[in-house]
């Protein structure tokens, strides 16, 4: 044998001066779901400089960015929200926690959930996911709570739970066997259990979520290119954005 630069030749592959070269599957950097998590953390970090404390959300923040229907502002004397034309709260509000639990809990679940559906979706069906089940949670709040300011990317997260449970189901998986069952059912627990949190964002969230995951499933079979079920799941969002401000102009509970 003879020593080379890494590992051992045979005399024969020397002679011949042929070598095989095995490489692993490449791997996977789940990029999207970093830059998600990454803004969500600055935002959060800017807020907790603004409000002096990492235990709470800044007012400012919640003023500028929390999502709610109509509300006033104090300093300007002046209506505020979604009904003023300040559309952008459908989707600021989702970048914004209340503290480090909240931000804690949805940062994790988007970890785990995030690289697998980035890998399975691609980058662009997965990105067009995360958003539009965002708005399907804010068109979830303005239905339920529209007078109640609400943050936090947990009606993206429960449309990626939605998503997962719905692919799983179409390629043959049982979800209670997988575990996400089980933990989409804590979870809606906790959200019809503890009063504080947002009921219509869960659940907006998690409806649009599996519907897209549906649709996406449906454009698989039917053989269509990554860009049709990017360019779909835009138009749900779209639809749940006009949706949303409908409702805020006029509530319907």
């Amino acid at each position: 044998m003879h020593q080379a630069s890494v590992g051992f030749h045979c005399p024969e592959c020397v002679k011949g001066g042929k070598q095989q070269v095995f490489r692993g599957p490449p791997v996977f950097d789940p990029i999207a779901t970093k830059v998600l998590i990454g803004i969500n953390l600055l935002a959060y970090l800017l807020s907790t400089v603004q409000a002096g404390t990492p235990m709470r959300i800044s007012f400012e923040s919640l003023r500028d960015g929390g999502l709610f229907a109509t509300s006033i502002d104090p300093a300007a004397a002046k209506l505020i929200g979604v009904t003023q034309g300040e559309w952008y709260r459908l989707v600021t509000s989702g970048f914004l926690h209340d503290g480090p639990l909240h931000i804690g809990f949805n940062m994790y679940a988007l970890w785990i959930l995030g690289p697998q559906l980035e890998r399975v979706l691609d980058r662009p069906r997965f990105v067009a996911l995360y958003f539009a089940s965002m708005l399907g949670g804010s068109a979830g709040v303005m239905l339920l709570d529209p007078d109640v300011a609400t943050v936090g990317a947990s009606g993206a997260v429960f449309g990626l739970f939605g998503a997962v449970a719905v692919i799983q189901r179409a390629a043959g998986a049982n979800i209670w066997r997988s575990g996400i069952g089980q933990i989409l059912a804590i979870n809606l627990l906790i959200t019809f259990a503890v009063p504080s949190i947002s009921i219509g964002g869960h659940l907006g969230g998690l409806i649009a979520g599996g519907v897209i995951g549906a649709v996406y499933i449906g454009l698989v079979r039917a053989r269509q290119s990554v860009w049709v079920g990017f360019g779909a799941a835009v138009a749900i969002g779209a639809a749940l954005t006009v949706a949303a401000v409908t409702l805020a102009w006029n509530p319907l509970f």
